[in-house]
């Protein structure tokens, strides 16, 4: 049990590093093949496989009071960074006029707005078997292309398309985990890894767009049969690389281990510094090829430094509404001072 644990704070730890180091490589996938590659591999599993975990942890929706849990956790925080990031983006593009639009989410807020109803489509689709359900998912995900209306409002698009995810996570168990773990299979997912590069490497022309699951078919190619179908390939490649990712994920406890608990607060904040970066001119000195490597070092000192008990107990109050965590800090920080004042005493 403390292994599974481990496991899945590891993972999560490793997926919000790779949401920061793919919005940090977005600004360079028009100007290098190699980067563009990697982007599209990255955006192949790390939301996919968030959203999957999300849906394996999601099991007590039917418990009394759930509903007013997850929106205070989930809609609320919405609303209050909805609000700052158009602020700070009014302020970093000089717009000439101020406005909020709560029901458009900013950026990768779409993920908040998703999950919540996530959790209520939930409570429908438990009710199903997992067969029925999953068929339901994937008919609906794939469907919602043809609605053009449905795009970014209310994250609508994302919701339908990527909830197939979420209730498979749903129904898998400790042990469908579990097997993924074993050496077979991590000798596969490299595998997997390998061809899904070189198939972006060789075909050039595949749209990322498609990963992102934000825009119905006319606005990706003509609205046809074969847009489902697309679509349908995109859904079996994310599926092989989130089994894939979750297989070589370790299994022990590391120095990051405890920081896979503080995800959230990574996905809220990052934000902030990864559009200041594109903004600037300090990007400039990063688009010659090998210098590449250090945005690998700057995603994950910002992960580090996001998911830090110490950026996690000043945020706490705007995300959590809670001072739990600066509190702790306090208690800690006062039995250091009275230890230092005893052994000044001693002396």
């Amino acid at each position: 049990m403390k292994q599974r644990d481990y496991y899945y704070d590891n993972a999560k730890f490793i997926l919000i590093f790779f949401v920061v180091f793919g919005h940090l490589l977005r600004s360079f996938i028009e100007d290098n093949e190699m980067i563009y590659n990697i982007y599209k591999v990255i955006y192949t599993f790390h939301m996919p496989a968030f959203i999957l975990v999300s849906g394996f942890f999601a099991r007590g929706f039917n418990k009394k009071g759930y509903v007013k849990k997850i929106a205070q956790k989930l809609i609320l925080p919405y609303f209050i960074f909805q609000l700052i990031y158009s602020i700070f983006y009014y302020f970093l593009y000089s717009k000439s006029t101020f406005t909020i639009d709560l029901l458009n989410p900013h950026w990768s807020l779409w993920f908040l707005i998703s999950l919540f109803f996530w959790n209520l489509m939930l409570i429908g689709f438990a009710r199903l078997s997992a067969t029925t359900g999953l068929l339901i998912a994937f008919g609906l995900g794939l469907g919602v292309g043809y609605v053009d209306w449905i795009s970014n409002y209310l994250s609508l698009s994302r919701t339908f398309v990527f909830f197939p995810l979420f209730l498979l996570g749903y129904h898998l168990t400790k042990n469908h985990i579990q097997a993924l773990t074993r050496p077979s299979f991590k000798i596969g997912a490299l595998l997997s890894f390998t061809v899904v590069f070189l198939g972006f490497y060789f075909h050039p022309e595949i749209d990322y767009k498609w990963l992102l699951g934000s825009k119905p078919y006319s606005m990706m190619e003509a609205a046809t049969i074969s847009s489902m179908f697309t679509r349908l390939g995109f859904y079996l490649l994310s599926l092989l690389m989130v089994f894939s990712f979750l297989s070589i994920v370790p299994k022990k406890q590391y120095f990051f281990t405890e920081l896979g608990k503080n995800t959230l607060y990574v996905y809220l904040l990052h934000g902030f510094f990864i559009r200041t970066f594109r903004e600037s001119e300090v990007q400039n000195f990063f688009h010659s090829p090998e210098r590449f490597i250090l945005l690998v070092f700057i995603a994950l000192v910002l992960t580090f430094i996001l998911s830090s008990k110490y950026t996690a107990a000043l945020a706490q109050p705007l995300i959590e509404f809670k001072t739990s965590r600066i509190n702790r800090l306090k208690t800690r920080f006062a039995a250091i001072v009275r230890l230092y004042r005893r052994k000044l005493l001693s002396q």
